[in-house]
Order: structure tokens, then sequence, then C-alpha cells
């Protein structure tokens, strides 16, 4: 059974380069082996990500980070049985949140500011795809 998990968490430090290099290449080269495609947004210090498989699969992988001591805060937005993947393409896609237009931002929050523990689900997975959509994904892997 495929599943579809959408969570949050803060940094416990900023992110340095060194760490989101670290982050996404372990995601490369054990995502594709466990099934689990998905994509990761990060800002200064915060994460957001998207992961897709096979339910045991993704459950303990979502356990992993939260016992991974560069999160805190780890909060699910929304959990989902699917028919298929959105990300079936993507091992992991990667989006860095400042370059984002603010106005982007504003259409799906309160104000023109990343906030995905304040607002729903829903609304962070539409941003998420609208980001894809216009091509502010970077470092495709598949």
């Amino acid at each position: 059974m495929l599943v579809r998990l959408l969570y949050a968490s803060r940094a416990t430090a900023p992110l340095i380069t060194s760490v989101q290099d670290s982050i996404l290449e372990q995601s490369r080269a054990r995502n594709p082996k466990l099934g689990i495609t998905g994509i990761l947004c990060y800002s200064d210090d915060l994460f957001i990500q998207v992961l897709e498989g096979g339910r045991d699969e993704v459950c303990e992988l979502y356990n992993t980070i939260v016992r991974d001591d560069r999160h805190q805060n780890v909060r699910i937005l929304s959990f989902e049985e699917i028919r298929e993947r959105r990300f079936g393409n993507w091992t992991m896609g990667q989006v860095n949140l400042a370059k984002v237009n603010p106005s982007l931002l504003l259409k799906y929050g309160e104000r023109p500011a990343l906030s995905p523990f304040d607002c729903s689900g829903q609304a962070t997975m539409a941003l998420l795809e609208e980001l894809i959509a216009t091509s502010l994904v970077v470092n495709r892997g598949g």
C-alpha cells in the first residue's frame, strides 16, 4: 500500500551547505532502495518534506527523522493512503525556500513567509506542487 507523508520540522542548527548536502546525499543513496520518492524544502531553520512509498518504509523513515539530532519540533502535516505517486520520478527534489517569491507564499498563507506549522497540510502541499510547476525545484534525482 502506497502512502504520502508531509511533515515539517525546525533545524537544531542553521542549515549550512554541508548539512544540506549531507541530507540530500543520504536521501538519494538510501531512498531508491526503499522505494521512497519525495521532495525536500528547506530554509535557514525549516524543513518541509514529502515522502511517498510503502507504508512501513515511509513510517520507518519518518521515525528515523524524528530521532535525527538535526531536527526538532517534527510535526506531521498530512498522512494519506494514495493510489499513485506525485513524485514518482524523484528520488529527492530540493527547493531552497529563501529563493521563493514572497507573493507565492502569501497565496497559501496569512503572511508572505512560510509557516507550515500555522497552515493546513493541504495548503502546504499546494505550495509544493506550484513550486514544482514553476521549476523552482533543483537537483532532481531519478
